[in-house]
Formats: C-alpha cells, sequence, structure tokens
C-alpha cells in the first residue's frame, strides 16, 4: 500500500514512513492510494484482534510484525473484555457501541495503544528516536500520553488550551510524572493549538532536525485503527448476512466520523452516516449549505472535546470528493477568505446539539434505559434519532466515560458518576504544566530544549 498527499506534492511512500512523518511534506494528509475492498462474509465471526489484524494489514503491509502488535493491543486486560467496542443494544434497533473502555476511559484509546507500539517498533527498527508532536481538545492527550509514556525513543510534547477542557481530562494528563512527556497550555483556543502543530510542521529544516512526528488524527494509522470497530460495530447488530445500518457520530476534528467514511468505501453497508456538532456546528453548516466557513474561535461548549472550528481531517473528505488539485486551491481560498464552497450533495448528514439538548438527551436516556452517557455521546444519540426512521438500525457511536464529565451529569441526573477506583483523587494528585502564549517561535524553542 502506497500514500499520496491530499495536495498531491509529495511523492508515494510506504505506511511504516508516513507513520513517522505525521503531516506531508506539502502541508497536506496522507490518504492511501485506493481502499482495500472488505470481506464481509469472510470476517463477519472474527474475534476483534483477528478483525483488526485483517483490515490494518491491508494498510499497514510494510510492518511486519503487525499481527503480533494488534494481539498485544487488543486485549480484556487493557480493554475490560474480550469484545474490545461491546456493543448495547438499547431497544431493538437502537444500539451504543461501547468505545471508552481503554485506559483513559475514551475511543481514543482504540487507536492510540495500538500507535504507540507502531511507534515503538518501527523506531527500535530503524534505531531512531521520534518527538511527538499534539494537540488535544480533551481526550487525545491523555490517551496518547499513557499510551506513549515510559516508551522507549519517544517523547511527546502535547498542546492543550488552558483552562477549556474538564477538570478530570486535565488531571490525566498533566499528573503524569514520565521524563518523557511534557504538558504545554496554550493561552488560547483548541484551534490555536493545532495551528501551532502545524506551523511547527511546516518548518521542514526544523520537522526534521529535531525528527518531529504525529499522534493527532492526521496521522493515517489513527483513522485506520478507527475503522475497525465500524465494521465490528455493524457485524454484532447485524447477526445474519445482509442488511443496512446508520451510524450517528460525534464530531469535533472528523477523524471518527471519517474512519466510518472509509469502511463505507471498503464495502460496509452503511444506510446513513450522521455526523453531529455541538454548538460549534462549522461542519453540519457544511453538509447542510455546502459552504466551509471557519470562525475565529470556538465557542466552549460542555461537550468540549468537539469545541473545534478547523476540522483537520475534513481535508481527507474534500480530497475524495474533488482531487488533490481542487483541495490546492480551496485551502487558499480557506487561508485567504476563511471559506469555500463546494456544491451538495453529499454523502454524510449532519445536526446540531446544544447544552439544553445534552442535559436532556443525558436525563431521557437514564430515564428510559439506566444507561448514563457523556455529553458528546448525547450530542450523537439526539442529532441519531433525528435522521433515522421507524425500524432503521442505528448505531450511536460512544465517545467517552460520562465520570470525565461529572459536572454536566450532575446537572442532568442531580448525581454523579461512580469513579472506578483507579481514578480516585485524580484531581489532587501533583500536576505538571507548563503555560505558554500560542507563540510558534516559543514553541520551537521549547522543544528544542527539551527534544530527544
Amino acid at each position: 500500500m502506497r500514500y499520496v498527499s491530499t495536495r498531491g506534492g509529495a511523492q508515494p511512500q510506504k505506511f511504516s514512513d508516513i507513520l513517522l512523518e505525521g503531516l506531508a511534506s506539502d502541508g497536506g494528509l496522507y490518504v492511501p492510494e485506493s481502499f482495500p475492498k472488505a470481506d464481509l462474509a469472510g470476517w463477519r465471526k472474527l474475534s476483534y484482534p483477528d478483525l483488526a489484524f485483517a483490515i490494518l494489514s491491508g494498510f499497514m503491509d510494510d510492518v511486519p510484525d503487525l499481527e503480533s502488535i494488534v494481539r498485544a493491543t487488543y486485549t480484556r486486560e487493557i480493554f475490560g473484555s474480550d469484545d474490545i467496542t461491546p456493543l448495547q443494544a438499547l431497544e431493538p434497533g437502537f444500539h451504543l457501541l461501547g468505545l471508552s473502555n481503554g485506559p483513559t476511559l475514551a475511543f481514543k484509546d482504540v487507536a492510540l495503544q495500538l500507535l504507540g507500539r507502531l511507534f515503538e517498533s518501527v523506531l527500535e527498527k530503524q534505531k531512531r528516536n521520534l518527538n511527538i508532536l499534539g494537540a488535544t481538545s480533551g481526550d487525545t492527550g491523555s490517551a496518547a500520553e499513557h499510551a506513549l509514556r515510559g516508551r522507549r525513543g519517544i517523547n511527546v510534547f502535547m498542546l492543550s488550551p488552558q483552562g477549556r477542557m474538564s477538570a478530570f481530562q486535565r488531571a490525566q494528563m498533566y499528573s503524569l510524572q514520565d521524563a518523557n512527556i511534557h504538558n504545554l497550555a496554550i493561552k488560547g483556543t483548541f484551534d490555536d493549538c493545532q495551528d501551532l502543530v502545524k506551523a511547527v510542521n511546516a518548518d521542514a529544516a526544523f520537522k526534521a532536525r529535531h525528527r518531529i512526528g504525529a499522534v493527532n488524527s492526521i496521522n493515517w494509522a489513527r483513522v485506520a485503527a478507527q475503522v475497525v470497530y465500524y465494521f465490528k460495530g455493524y457485524f454484532a447488530a447485524t447477526p445474519s448476512e445482509g442488511g443496512q445500518v446508520s451510524f450517528a457520530v460525534p464530531s469535533g476534528n472528523f477523524g471518527n466520523i471519517y474512519a466510518g467514511h472509509v469502511a463505507r468505501a471498503m464495502g460496509l453497508p452503511l444506510r446513513r452516516l450522521i455526523l453531529a456538532s455541538n454548538e460549534n456546528d462549522v461542519l453540519d453548516q457544511f453538509f447542510k449549505t455546502g459552504t466551509y466557513r471557519i470562525r475565529k474561535s470556538a465557542q466552549p461548549t460542555s461537550s468540549p472535546s468537539m469545541d473545534i472550528s478547523k476540522a483537520s481531517n475534513f481535508e481527507r473528505y474534500v480530497h475524495g470528493l474533488a482531487g488533490a488539485e481542487r483541495v490546492r486551491q480551496l485551502w487558499q481560498e480557506l487561508d485567504a477568505a476563511g471559506e469555500f464552497r463546494l456544491p451538495p450533495p453529499f454523502d454524510i448528514v449532519s445536526g446540531r446539539s446544544t447544552h439544553a439538548d445534552r442535559v436532556a438527551t443525558i436525563r431521557w436516556l437514564y430515564e428510559q434505559f439506566g444507561v448514563m452517557v457523556d455529553p458528546h455521546t448525547a450530542d450523537g444519540i439526539k442529532v441519531g434519532l433525528e435522521h433515522v426512521g421507524p425500524g432503521e438500525p442505528l448505531i450511536c457511536l460512544e465517545t467517552a466515560q460520562p465520570v470525565k464529565f461529572a459536572e454536566t451529569l450532575h446537572e442532568a441526573l442531580g448525581r454523579e458518576p461512580a469513579r472506578p477506583a483507579a481514578f480516585e483523587g485524580l484531581e489532587q494528585r501533583p500536576q505538571r504544566v507548563e503555560v505558554m502564549d500560542a507563540d510558534a517561535a516559543a514553541l520551537k524553542r521549547y522543544i528544542a530544549e527539551h527534544a530527544q
């Protein structure tokens, strides 16, 4: 499998090379030249590790120890059950796909636990070190840090927007004491953090000198790993062959739902792919009108991991619609005017949820089914139910454990979720974090002083 840039200006590369590179040299994102074709009949009865290996080997065919890496990743010890991503039927045709059973209680663990092992394996073979630079709006940071803490040859620099995450999310990251983990709280929004990552990556000489890599969903391995649970959820919801399902996906940076788009391109029989935005509804507006208009700043909400106005993975989707030359033109328009337009229709439908909607959905779900969900999952459920008809199977992707957003759960239910024993007193643990202005030069100086 070879990978090309969404902007067409980088040489095709194999997976092991793009794994370590992150952004392409022309500023684009890597995508495979073609998508592997699904073997629905052959994959239906596979265990999660077997299914993951079957799918990922099509994208990562130059990783000789891929099977052992996959089997070491997707275990009961790490994810709490052999199912890894268990499907819960709330009522006939209405399902919740549990993606948050990993070490940091968020769906990001499914991909990042794999990514940590892939990095370590490839770096060991190439006798190289890597300095990971990432940005997080909530859950990516903790999942990446817990997957990479203490790993040989890897240093992590994680940017997060100061004061914009829940106390639980901050503590999951900032309480880590590992020498290879560096938390930087940026005075600004997640979009500012993401812009800093792109600015550092755009300096080719600095990037090469300090061996900068990425764990955000700009890294293709993240997307590929997330494709797996779409197939797993589909097979669990449709015990026999045939039929379609719809997926509802809370989306901020467009990585999770783009994985569903890839799964459909591989042959997964999806009826609808439903995107849920919060008040930062840039993506919802695009899928309804065809106008992609970024905003100066994302609005803080009670589903903070989706407080994003510039969705990185959206470029991959546009590349699939229009090709590399058009992507270059559109992103030039975006840089100049802050917006561009593509004519509908699209193969993703969308909707918007507010804080009041989240609270109402959390309360309704608990009263109706005795199930607690986090606010992001509530966004997805609310929008998903608006789009499906009677008898149409719907799978809603769970994105995090509700304990990570106890304040909103308390508002909705008058009580907080039970806290796993391992997280008792988390917010009171000593924290290591540097506060920094949104200044690319200052960030580069910090990296240069602390890089391996």
